[in-house]
């Protein structure tokens, strides 16, 4: 689940950076999605 989000958003991304839509909006996503990856990563070692 967390990964098929991650790839959306990471592909939304792409498609931002290529088109230059909604760039600042659609980095915070990005940003948004890695800290949770991280964070769920983090917690399922411990």
């Amino acid at each position: 689940m967390l990964w098929t989000i991650l790839l959306i958003i990471l592909g939304v991304w792409l498609v931002g950076v290529i088109f230059r839509i909604a760039g600042g909006f659609i980095h915070l996503l990005l940003i948004v999605a890695a800290i949770v990856l991280v964070y769920k990563l983090l917690v399922k070692r411990k």
